[in-house]
């Protein structure tokens, strides 16, 4: 548990400088997590062959060109950068013919490419609320904090039942209900004082589907975790795990709040 907090505080001391200080700072902070994500998914090696360090370097530059793809606008939008999508899966299937089989194959490139599309679309949506507005985002990184924090403690305290043994045993239906129901109360009273509404109920419906969606994310990463036979999908940060370990249920936080609120 010590170690647990002390990589909590190492979190927060990092990121709420690069959320808070927003532009060009925080498109930066995403693009390093992005290359640190592709780095843990490239270590899975249930779903593919050992790739070559030029493919995982012109991977990385791939997704970089991805988010960056953002600065390029003044107004940030959802539209896919499919200029550089495209650029990217040339880049990644071309190399195939002058690797043999069991060096990089189109197997291991289309896993690449899926790869980068999903952490693309997971930064890109972090960069997109994140402009649209930083209060918005940081209540819905407060709903993924509370949560979690409430159904780790609740779930250690009081919990009997597991809610997924073969994915996630350690998870509890207790855990799961405490989590979301410390996350919604804080995250509500958070929203309700700094950036205000006329709507609580709704609010609250809301901060809930948001909690549960992020308990979701969470079980879906284990399961890559649980099929990859790894606890973590690294060891970057003490007590946590890896970049994809933290950002599991933010990630489908932020999408879900994006693909229901239609913000534009």
């Amino acid at each position: 548990m010590k170690e647990r907090i002390i990589g909590a505080i190492i979190i927060l001391l990092v990121g709420i400088p690069f959320v808070v200080i927003g532009g060009k700072f925080f498109t930066l902070g995403c693009g390093i997590l992005g290359a640190l994500s592709l780095k843990e998914i490239m270590e899975l090696k249930e779903h593919h062959g050992k790739i070559p360090n030029f493919i995982f370097f012109i991977s990385v530059v791939d997704l970089l060109l991805v988010l960056f793809s953002s600065l390029q606008r003044d107004n940030l939008t959802l539209e896919l950068p499919y200029k550089y999508l495209i650029f990217t899966f040339l880049s990644l299937c071309i190399p195939t013919l002058f690797y043999k089989n069991k060096e990089y194959s189109m197997k291991d490139a289309l896993y690449l490419f899926g790869s980068i599309v999903l952490l693309g679309l997971i930064y890109y949506s972090f960069l997109f609320v994140r402009r649209y507005n930083v209060y918005i985002f940081l209540y819905l990184i407060f709903i993924a904090i509370f949560t979690d924090s409430f159904a780790l403690f609740v779930g250690k305290l009081i919990g009997k039942h597991p809610c997924s043994p073969t994915i996630s045993p350690g998870k509890t239906w207790e855990g799961c209900i405490g989590g979301s129901l410390g996350g919604v109360l804080l995250s509500v009273i958070y929203y309700t004082l700094v950036i205000g509404t006329e709507h609580v109920f709704l609010l609250i419906l809301l901060t809930t589907f948001l909690s549960i969606m992020g308990q979701f994310g969470d079980l879906v990463f284990s399961k890559i975790k649980r099929e990859n036979k790894v606890k973590d999908f690294s060891k970057l940060i003490p007590g946590h795990g890896g970049i994809l370990d933290r950002l599991d249920s933010l990630s489908f936080i932020v999408l879900t709040y994006i693909f229901f609120i239609g913000i534009v």
